[in-house]
């Protein structure tokens, strides 16, 4: 866990007000954001094209073996920790970029969940989560002035209609210098879509968390605050106070090219930050919760993203896991596809 004298850190010099209402606001600071030189961060850190990536061209073989998944020193659902055996399997370098989803969108014709407005939308009613029931769009994370708290994520989190992969912001906002960055806004059924037209699967949660350890076992969390630092991050992930204050990992505020920070022990890039990542595996609250219901829309996602902070979410880490709502995209989820057994060599 990120130590108190780094935490310390982090916070002193900067001016916090209670504001009325019990909100939090940052009003000035001497925090320094890390040195950029005055230059914009590169659009592209690998050199990758709009292709599927393929075994050896892209996708890495992770050997079959056992290890310890979970950790017992986090967060109550990554634990108990347990042993798993994996089989050996091919997984991509990087997450699926916009220019890979886009050349499956333009040969397939498909049409993304968050570009649909949901059947049966004109007789339902608004649901308590704050999505419409009648209008396309997808999540959004809106930076905010202040904060009552951080319990309440609705205080960031906003359905806008007309948000999908291609306008990952909502209207106004486009793909325009982004073709090397993961493609977000994409629901579980979205991705399924391009792993099959790929011949791929999306991976289990063992698979996913066993390649993220990068050959390593037990509690591994070199991304984690302890040990990462602003002027040689690891991981694109929230620098600053969330959410009120980020000055970026290597200049990225928001998603990053894929690549851009230091691959795993296998070779996987991003496999921590930038983009949480969909697993096939159903969600359950721990690690002894048995079979997940086949009914309930929720699936485990993996890996955290840029809006993961030392101060919120930290869960950039191998073991870290979190529910993620298959029917609606989100602009920090993303995936990368498996192929479940390595063909014949």
């Amino acid at each position: 866990m990120m130590s108190l004298k780094r935490f310390r850190g982090l916070i002193f010099g900067v001016a916090i007000a209670v504001v009325a209402g019990g909100g939090v606001a940052v009003l000035a600071g001497t925090l320094a954001a890390p040195h950029l030189n005055g230059r914009a961060p590169p659009q592209t850190c690998l050199a990758v094209d709009d292709r599927p990536q393929a075994p050896g061209a892209g996708m890495v073989l992770i050997p079959g073996g056992r290890f310890r998944m979970g950790s017992e020193d986090y967060r109550a659902e990554e634990a108990p920790q347990r042993e798993v055996a994996v089989d050996s399997f091919w997984i991509d370098s990087h997450d699926v970029t916009n220019a890979q989803f886009a050349r499956f969108v333009a040969e397939t014709g498909y049409v993304t969940v968050s570009e649909r407005v949901p059947a049966g939308a004109a007789d339902a009613q608004p649901p308590a989560s704050g999505r419409p029931a009648n209008v396309a769009g997808a999540w959004v994370f809106v930076q905010p002035a202040e904060i009552r708290n951080l319990e309440d994520i609705s205080q960031w989190w906003k359905f806008v209609p007309g948000a999908n992969w291609r306008h990952p912001e909502g209207p106004g906002s486009d793909l325009d210098g982004r073709q090397n960055h993961p493609v977000v806004q994409v629901a579980f059924e979205d991705a399924e879509a391009y792993a099959r037209w790929a011949g791929r699967m999306l991976p289990t949660e063992e698979q996913w968390e066993y390649a993220a350890r990068g050959g390593r076992d037990g509690d591994i969390d070199e991304a984690s605050a302890e040990h990462d630092s602003d002027d040689a991050p690891k991981s694109n992930h929230w620098r600053g106070i969330f959410p009120i204050l980020n000055f970026g990992s290597k200049g990225y505020k928001r998603t990053s090219p894929v690549g851009c920070f230091p691959a795993n022990g296998y070779g996987l890039y991003d496999i921590v930050g930038n983009v949480w990542q969909w697993t096939r595996s159903r969600w359950t609250p721990d690690h002894q919760s048995g079979s997940a219901s086949a009914d309930q829309p929720s699936y485990t996602i993996k890996g955290g993203s840029f809006l993961c902070a030392p101060n919120f979410c930290m869960r950039y880490r191998p073991a870290a896991r979190q529910p993620g709502d298959g029917t609606i995209g989100a602009q920090h989820v993303g995936f990368r596809t498996v192929l479940a057994n390595p063909p014949s060599q």
